[in-house]
């Protein structure tokens, strides 16, 4: 006779699941967060990796409602905010999806754009704030890096609005536009004291075993990135996904590049403390302009864009752009001298459109020079955003 087991039934927790920019996430209002994991630790982090079905060997995330890409491994948090002159507080989950470990040391750009509909639907934001018909402007508090966004969400009917026009490459369909202000953005990371350029440059030398003498701009704004040159690597910044990640000794040498950056930025203490930060600091390449086809068949253009860009996520590169890694390249562009300034033609400028994998994009920053430190008071894109789901997601106990 077969001997019988008690099993636990799974928790059953109220959450949505959106797109924003890019990105794909599981929003939860933290109220709806089982009590132990309202507070961050252990018991949130195993939530969530269930939740989205990591750590998983196969990295496929078959069971759970990650995408097995790290734009559709994410997690989000959001709360009504005591802070002043804030509607919410967002903190942003980036899931590993083939270890038990969740990163929590950036934010997501893209999910950023779905925060604000998310926090409207969901009643976190003061319905005094929200017009009928017009532009909500949610002010967020990102937890993570301690910054403040400021979203416009198009409001129709007394409802988001997210259906619309609106075109994102990299999205397939178009939706309602909702532009992000991220203020201030220069990252106040652990050891890098808040500089905007933590070692005091705006082009450093990185000697990476490996690899040689490398320049590199090293920049917190938005996420701490670190910049250098395709050329410098053998590659001519028009590549796309599979030209990298089917190359395990390309990747191997972005995670060295990206470690030794990490180093330097004073973000680690050692370089074997890179493996526990996989979120940050993001590395990417750039290039002057030229044409090349994107991942869905179109022609990009060297007239159409400033400058190329690749950027690698999770140790992968991405399929577009991060949000914040725009917000970096937006801010670094417009500091005459950095490498991403050098390849957008130099000179100084209040807005770069950039080509990515699956096309181009445009951002927005001012920089003013203040006693000899260089000041971003904000970096402006617009991205778009879409509940897909919304209900309970079940979690075995």
């Amino acid at each position: 006779m077969m001997e019988s087991t008690t099993y636990s039934p799974q928790r059953r927790i109220a959450a949505t699941y959106l797109r924003g920019g890019t990105s794909k996430g599981v929003f939860f209002k933290l109220d709806d967060l089982p009590e132990d994991a309202r507070v961050a630790g252990h018991a949130r982090d195993a939530l969530l990796l269930r939740v989205i079905g990591s750590p998983d060997p196969y990295g496929k995330q078959i069971d759970g409602m990650g995408g097995a890409t790290s734009s559709t491994s994410k997690a989000v948090i959001v709360a009504a905010s005591a802070r002043a002159e804030h509607d919410v507080d967002y903190l942003f989950g980036q899931v590993a999806i083939d270890k038990p470990f969740v990163d929590w040391s950036g934010n997501c750009g893209n999910l950023s754009a779905a925060v604000g509909p998310f926090a409207i639907a969901a009643g976190l934001v003061d319905p005094a704030r929200v017009p009928h018909d017009g532009v909500a402007v949610v002010r967020i508090w990102q937890a993570n890096i301690g910054k403040t966004i400021l979203a416009h969400v198009p409001m129709a009917a007394g409802q988001v609005q997210e259906t619309g026009d609106f075109e994102l490459d990299g999205v397939t369909f178009p939706a309602a536009e909702v532009q992000l202000e991220f203020m201030d953005p220069a990252a106040e990371e652990e050891g890098g004291g808040g500089a905007m350029f933590p070692t005091g440059n705006l082009v450093d030398e990185l000697d990476v075993p490996g690899v040689g003498v490398l320049r590199a701009t090293l920049i917190n704004a938005g996420i701490p990135t670190i910049f250098v040159e395709a050329g410098a690597l053998g590659y001519d910044g028009t590549e796309l996904q599979d030209a990298i990640n089917g190359d395990p000794r390309a990747l191997a040498v972005f995670e060295t590049i990206r470690a030794h950056g990490a180093l330097r930025m004073g973000l680690i203490a050692s370089i074997d403390e890179a493996g526990k930060r996989q979120h940050t600091p993001k590395v990417a390449f750039v290039a002057k302009a030229a044409g090349y086809v994107s991942s869905s068949g179109r022609q990009v253009a060297a007239g159409e864009i400033d400058l190329l860009v690749r950027a690698l996520s999770m140790g992968k590169l991405h399929h577009a752009m991060m949000g914040t890694a725009a917000v970096a390249i937006g801010t670094a562009a417009a500091i005459p001298g950095t490498l991403v300034n050098l390849a957008a033609g130099g000179g100084e400028r209040s807005a770069v459109r950039f080509g990515h994998p699956s096309g181009t994009l445009r951002v927005g920053a001012e920089a003013v020079l203040e006693d000899g430190q260089w000041r971003v008071a904000k970096a402006s894109m617009s991205r778009s955003a879409r509940i897909l789901m919304e209900g309970w997601v079940r979690v075995p106990g």
